[in-house]
């Protein structure tokens, strides 16, 4: 043991953050499409009967709480490991303890490994063994797609659950928690505004972590007030979280979103110039409003001109490179080009025509002919393959029950106009 991890650590070292993760489901915030009541993992967590998972998701969304609370409610032995920091050795130690545990207390034991992407397939294959035969129960948490990143040994034995952004509410609900049973916070006598809050949520970009981190430094740097009360108004909040105080209120900051994406589909350059910049001059992230424009160039834009979305999409990885405030640029000529497109949400009217088609489907009714033919004995040999028609030759391709279907309607804006005039071959060459 460490000399200094034999002292008494002083509660007001462990950040705030640390000091607030909850013990049970009911104090844990966000995740309510996973942990909401009837859902598979409550039910799961609810039996004690969780097998192997993955934990996928942003920063400070609650994987690693979420894991511990698991443990604790389900009585079971918690074990964290750092992939970055540890390998098969620290595993092989832990899951012996686990098998001699296990037979010995019946208790089974929780194994997380935080970043879980980092191990390579060596490390990963150690724990297979102990995971098929129960002796542990596995917990991975990454920031990454583990569909690309794990092993698909790994991916074969688990179940993956994805953690999404909290939302600017549970984030201040998290905040005003922390405020009112902090013990240390309370020392300081906070007065915490609205405002405060939700810039602290705002900055956070769904991670209650950093939010629950910026309020505490706003709080114990922060003077108090002659009435002994330390106040934290939006002012001391932008200055804890290192953002711009956004200077309009939470519904107009929609509104503010709001007023951008429709002047992208209203091609006004102009207007949706004016809103990016009142947004980033207010501490929105830019990538808020990348997302928006590239859904926009897809939706509004559509076939009509689908270079609008290789601009977009481009103006992305170019930000991502470089950053800002150089980075505004590529941002502000896709928003140009975005809006000086011809426009036409024929896109959207077929994916929302063929969505709901799709919901009855007639697997039944697909042409033998487009029907895989590797395997079968008697092969249909009436495909027409139409290079050999010179790039296009008529035949059907939907099912029986939906051949006269047209899900995709050309609107006739800018380059939408459909199949580019080509012979109506009917098979022959």
């Amino acid at each position: 043991m460490d000399l200094f991890d034999s002292l008494n650590r002083d509660s007001k070292s462990v950040p705030l953050a640390e000091r607030m993760r909850p013990n049970n489901l009911a104090d844990f915030i966000g995740q309510t499409h996973l942990i909401s009541k009837g859902s598979l993992l409550s039910r799961a967590i609810d039996a004690d009967r969780l097998g192997s998972c993955i934990f996928w998701g942003p920063p400070g969304t609650g994987k690693t709480t979420l894991s511990h609370v698991i443990a604790v409610q389900t009585k079971g032995h918690y074990e964290k490991l750092n992939a970055v920091s540890s390998g098969v050795a620290n595993a092989k130690e832990i899951i012996e303890a686990a098998e001699h545990r296990l037979k010995t207390q019946g208790i089974k034991t929780y194994l997380f490994l935080d970043e879980c992407h980092r191990w390579s397939k060596a490390q990963s294959d150690c724990i297979l063994s102990a995971m098929e035969k129960g002796d542990i129960v596995f917990i991975g948490s990454t920031t990454e797609n583990p569909y690309v990143s794990m092993t698909r040994a790994i991916i074969s034995r688990v179940r993956v659950f994805e953690f999404k952004p909290l939302a600017a509410e549970e984030i201040v609900k998290g905040l005003k928690r922390a405020v009112q049973i902090d013990a240390d916070l309370k020392d300081y006598n906070p007065v915490v505004t609205d405002d405060a809050y939700a810039h602290f949520a705002r900055a956070a970009r769904g991670d209650v972590r950093t939010a629950l981190n910026s309020l505490e430094l706003a709080i114990i740097t922060s003077p108090p007030s002659p009435d002994g009360k330390t106040h934290i108004t939006k002012k001391e909040a932008a200055e804890a979280t290192g953002t711009n105080a956004l200077c309009v209120n939470a519904d107009i900051y929609y509104d503010v979103i709001s007023a951008y994406c429709k002047s992208l589909r209203g091609s006004d350059a102009n207007a949706a110039i004016y809103y990016a910049m009142r947004l980033i001059e207010s501490g929105c992230d830019p990538l808020l409003l990348f997302r928006r424009l590239i859904v926009h160039s897809a939706e509004d834009v559509g076939v009509a001109d689908a270079n609008a979305l290789v601009v977009a999409t481009s103006a992305l990885t170019a930000f991502e490179h470089i950053g800002l405030p150089e980075g505004l640029i590529p941002l502000t000529e896709a928003i140009i080009y975005v809006c000086n497109a011809p426009k036409s949400n024929s896109v959207v009217i077929a994916l929302d025509a063929a969505k709901e088609t799709a919901k009855t489907p007639d697997d039944e009714g697909i042409p033998n002919y487009l029907r895989d033919q590797t395997y079968r004995v008697e092969k249909d040999k009436n495909y027409k393959y139409p290079h050999d028609f010179g790039g296009y030759v008529k035949q059907q391709y939907l099912p029986d029950k939906y051949k006269d279907s047209q899900f995709y309607i050309p609107l006739g804006y800018g380059e939408d106009k459909g199949r580019r005039q080509l012979p109506d071959s009917e098979g022959k060459k």
